[in-house]
């Protein structure tokens, strides 16, 4: 039994890696392109409009996804009754959403900045019902260890944009060709799930079911829309006070930014919680793992976060095109306060998850709101840049709560966090001193190229002058077995001298 279940874990794992790396390569292609093609005004139009489907859809799933994949059912048939309440109770309530957004439409439209385009909206959130539609499904796949259909999915989802987005963008559809995208890719997600589902929805309804699913879920709802809050209030308050334009700008900078960081942070979160779940009882392996993985991260975030803060030109130039160039300062704050957040901050939620004390995370949000919200109004008044550059800078502070929260609750000394990443952060430091004096001499986008190749050699040389950071390399390339391919393909060459020789010396 032991061992099924880990092979499927580890079956799961594979088409999870898989998904999350053909994901990160082909979305910001994808974006590369659509950058070039529409206006900021455009993406701003997309975000106001994500920012209220994504409000929509989590009172639409109200956590059933969660306790479909995590409850224990007596039997099969107890599971389709549980299955079927919460896929009508999914459906019912974004119809009803629905309806109220196509009531409220242009009201919303006002709230959110984009007065006039109330229908814009209403259509859009046809989203909704299709959402719903596939969310139970995707549950019971990942209750069936089954990534690999979603896999199958999540390429679709991902590949839409290529065939109608950026087709319709190239025709002048404007912000209209996201949107459609958007809602061909869901109506495919929904199809294709459906069919290939061995579960079919009957009509099964039970009152006393909803009931017991909506106790065990409120909790997650809240924790849900706290985080939502910390990812939208400042989209909410730009697209309120300023413009379309500038919120198109606000949210393709930080879009673009989190892409970068997000292949690390996609890969390790699982592999950190999993781990860490493990050892909860065991303080001491808890404590080693933890800060095993912050060095690692540390390694490959820190100097990443300094490159983008120093040549965020040449990332809005490679990434997004010359009409962006006017937010690289935004890209160049944004990406050096990521570093900060993932290296200090980001995992502290994993901590909390892993010591059987989710709460903490919930805590943490409410605290970083209390700060965030009156931030961004106070600094809404004073224009786009003082507000971006408010709204990156107060991350600082989601930090400073983490740091509080793990040190005197889990135990995690602060010392020994700073401490731990003291080697990365000072030669990261000392390479973007360099970088910074080197960056400027030639105005173009080859000697920016260049200097970042100048910049990464220089800190890969202070860290091998570092006998500890050389044994912290040796690990990591150990942790992806690079060490043992350079080993064999060494032993591979010196063979091949050997026996070069040895017919040189028959000859």
């Amino acid at each position: 039994m032991e061992g099924q279940i880990n092979k499927k874990i580890l079956n799961a794992a594979k088409w999870s890696t898989i998904t999350e790396i053909v994901a990160k390569l082909i979305v910001p292609i994808t974006n590369m392109v659509l950058a070039r093609i529409l206006s900021p005004k455009a993406f701003g139009v997309v975000a106001t409009i994500t920012m209220i489907t994504s409000f929509a859809d989590m009172f639409t799933d109200a956590g059933f996804q969660k306790y479909l994949v995590q409850h224990e059912f007596k039997s099969e048939e107890e599971k389709n009754i549980f299955t079927n309440v919460a896929f009508w109770s999914n459906f019912i309530i974004s119809i009803l959403l629905w309806i109220l957004i196509i009531i409220f439409s242009e009201e919303l439209a006002k709230s959110v900045g984009n007065p006039g385009l109330g229908m814009v909206i209403s259509i859009a959130c046809i989203q909704l019902p299709l959402t719903s539609f596939s969310s139970i499904q995707m549950s019971i796949y990942r209750r069936d260890f089954d990534f690999k259909t979603l896999f199958l999915v999540r390429v679709i989802g991902i590949c839409v944009p290529v065939i109608i987005t950026i087709p319709l963008a190239m025709l002048g559809y404007n912000y209209w060709s996201i949107i459609i995208g958007n809602i061909v890719g869901n109506f495919l997600n929904a199809v294709i799930l459906t069919i290939k589902s061995k579960w079919k929805p009957k009509y099964v309804y039970r009152f006393s079911v909803l009931k017991e699913m909506l106790s065990f879920s409120m909790w997650s709802l809240v924790e849900s829309i706290s985080i939502w809050l910390t990812t939208w209030v400042d989209t909410f308050i730009i697209g309120g006070v300023l413009s379309s334009y500038y919120l198109g700008l606000y949210k393709t900078s930080l879009t673009t930014v989190n892409g970068i960081f997000g292949l690390i942070t996609a890969s390790t979160t699982p592999i950190l919680f999993s781990a860490l779940s493990r050892v909860q009882d065991d303080n001491k392996e808890f404590n080693r793992i933890f800060f095993s993985m912050q060095k690692v991260i540390a390694y490959i975030v820190i100097p990443i976060a300094i490159g983008i803060f120093i040549y965020s030109d040449v990332v809005v130039k490679i990434l997004l095109g010359s009409k962006w160039l006017e937010v690289d300062w935004l890209i160049g704050i944004w990406g050096l306060t990521s570093g900060l957040v993932i290296v200090l901050g980001h995992y502290s939620s994993e901590v909390f998850r892993a010591k059987g004390k989710p709460k903490l995370s919930f805590i943490a949000q409410v605290l970083h709101l209390v700060v965030l919200i009156p931030t961004c109004l106070i600094a809404a008044k004073y224009g786009f840049f003082t507000l971006a550059t408010a709204r990156a800078i107060i991350r600082l502070e989601a930090i400073l709560v983490n740091l509080i929260l793990i040190h005197f609750i889990i135990g995690i000394s602060i010392k020994n966090i700073f401490t731990n990443i003291k080697i990365p952060l000072i030669c990261s430091i000392i390479m973007g001193g360099v970088g910074w004096m080197i960056c400027n001499i030639y105005n173009s986008l080859i000697w920016g190229l260049i200097s970042i190749f100048i910049c990464m050699c220089i800190y890969i040389i202070l860290l091998l002058c570092i006998s500890e950071s050389r044994n912290d390399i040796h690990m990591i390339l150990d942790m992806f077995k690079i060490s043992d391919k350079v080993k064999r393909l060494k032993t591979k060459i010196r063979s091949k001298k050997y026996e070069r020789k040895s017919i040189n010396n028959r000859i």
